[in-house]
């Protein structure tokens, strides 16, 4: 509460004697002024260059000083995770980027040639654009997404922005500058008034970038209301953060910290299910005292840290990597979630898996660690028609085929009904799927068109509603 005394911070030094020290961060022109990259050839330093001219580049140094082990860069996974590879592009691409930059030419051109490279990233998967965006009184609500009945997603203007990038985000068109491909609102107003019209959702996800960028008393300003009266079918409300891994600081340190664990106490206090979702990719990002402790205080006030991460080549494409993840989670109190497959966005070519692989990988990690940590669901690819999850590969009536179910769903009833798909040892994602058996179609997919183009249909007559 904000008229309690302060909570009481720990005396030892936390990161690396850090206590205290401001937030730094490094973006695309520091490449060559990061200390730590000084080590590295001149050319690979370039090539890091050429990426982060075409996808967002930001880090802090508590991830380069703190979460980065230098002796064993490039192939370090919080190096792979935080810093641009040469890898993440198309060759034609880097090398039309690269011969630019080399050349020198004027701002302009290299500017467009940039703009043409990332249109070929399916900046906008799986229709965030088309078919997320709900209306409130036949206006489109841009800083919102409404695709799951139960489920508004919140994209606040000042949280449109990361401690540090991870390089595989399918976010990555919100941080480029170019306002076409971003999901931004400054209105607070217009979330309330439209969760007040749809007493069908229960879940709020604060979402970016990353919310916990801001200031507690702009946070305070979307979240407080939900406890007024015409909201308490507002249940459960859920911020998604990297920041207790790229900035614990967040919860110890920062001059609002305690005023942002008071804020978080008073909403459960008053009833609400509070869940950071935290996007954690690899045990390294929990190594520190500072970590920790930032775990520890937020438990304190009653909220529950669930945390989230795709299975990601260079990264964490390992199930030893992913049992130790969640072993180490569930120690500090942490609930594993989810085990996502690389969006098909962005970087993707650098960090996809086969669908069988990221399977593989999943399963023997389960195999590894207690029933405690065998909450992760997954894998599970977010995909137009709603998050499909990879329950497994089987030889049934002939053929082998992987079988799947929906976790998540734009209709309910599609939910955890059994479907199959031929085995293809090559496939990444969904589309890349064929029904078993020859079939025309999977069930869903004659209701999911239908349900777009309904969804067309409002968006030309400009009638309110979402899909």
């Amino acid at each position: 509460m904000k008229d309690q005394p302060a909570r009481p911070k720990p005396a030892w030094p936390l990161a690396g004697g850090a206590r205290g020290r401001g937030l730094r961060i490094f973006t695309e022109r520091d490449i060559d002024r990061i200390p730590a990259l000084q080590r590295l050839p001149r050319e690979l330093r370039f090539a890091m260059r050429v990426v982060a001219r075409v996808l967002p580049f930001r880090v802090n140094e508590y991830v380069v000083e703190e979460l980065i082990d230098w002796e064993r860069v490039p192939a370090d996974p919080v190096f792979q995770l935080t810093f641009p590879q040469p890898g993440m592009l198309d060759p034609a691409d880097f090398a039309r980027v690269a011969d630019a930059l080399r050349a020198e030419v004027g701002r302009d051109e290299v500017d467009a040639l940039v703009r043409e490279v990332r249109a070929g990233l399916n900046p906008h998967p799986s229709g965030q654009q088309e078919l997320n965006v709900p209306r409130l009184n036949g206006r489109p609500l841009e800083g919102m997404q409404h695709k799951y009945r139960e489920t508004v997603l919140f994209f606040p203007s000042q949280g449109q922005t990361c401690h540090s990038y991870c390089t595989f985000c399918f976010r990555w068109a919100q941080f480029v500058g170019d306002q076409e491909l971003r999901f931004a609102s400054r209105e607070a107003e217009s979330l309330h008034a439209y969760l007040k019209r749809h007493p069908e959702v229960s879940d709020l996800l604060i979402t970016g970038g990353d919310p916990m960028v801001m200031k507690t008393r702009h946070l305070e300003r979307y979240l407080e209301p939900l406890l007024g009266p015409g909201l308490d079918h507002i249940r459960n409300i859920r911020i998604g953060t990297k920041s207790l891994s790229f900035w614990p600081q967040r919860y110890v340190e920062d001059a609002d910290a305690d005023d942002l664990l008071g804020l978080l106490e008073r909403l459960v206090a008053r009833g609400r299910h509070v869940a950071l979702m935290l996007h954690q990719n690899h045990p390294q990002e929990l190594r520190t005292p500072m970590a920790e402790e930032a775990v520890r205080r937020v438990r304190e006030t009653g909220a529950v840290i669930r945390s989230q991460s795709p299975v990601l080549a260079h990264v964490n494409d390992d199930p030893s990597v992913w049992s130790e993840l969640w072993r180490r989670q569930v120690h500090l109190g942490i609930v594993p979630y989810y085990m996502f497959v690389e969006r098909d966005t962005g970087a993707r070519r650098y960090f996809e898996l086969p669908l069988a692989r990221a399977f593989d990988i999943y399963r023997d990690a389960m195999a590894r660690v207690s029933g405690l940590a065998r909450t992760a669901r997954g894998p599970s690819m977010s995909a137009a028609p709603g998050k499909v999850e990879i329950n497994g590969v089987s030889e049934i009536a002939g053929e082998r085929v992987f079988s799947l179910r929906f976790l998540q769903a734009r209709n309910p009833s599609w939910l955890h009904r059994p479907f199959h798909a031929t085995f293809d040892p090559q496939a990444t994602w969904l589309d890349g799927l064929k029904p078993a058996w020859g079939a025309e179609s999977f069930f869903w997919e004659e209701d999911f068109e239908a349900l777009c183009r309904r969804r067309e249909m409002r968006s030309m007559a400009a009638l309110p509603g979402g899909c």
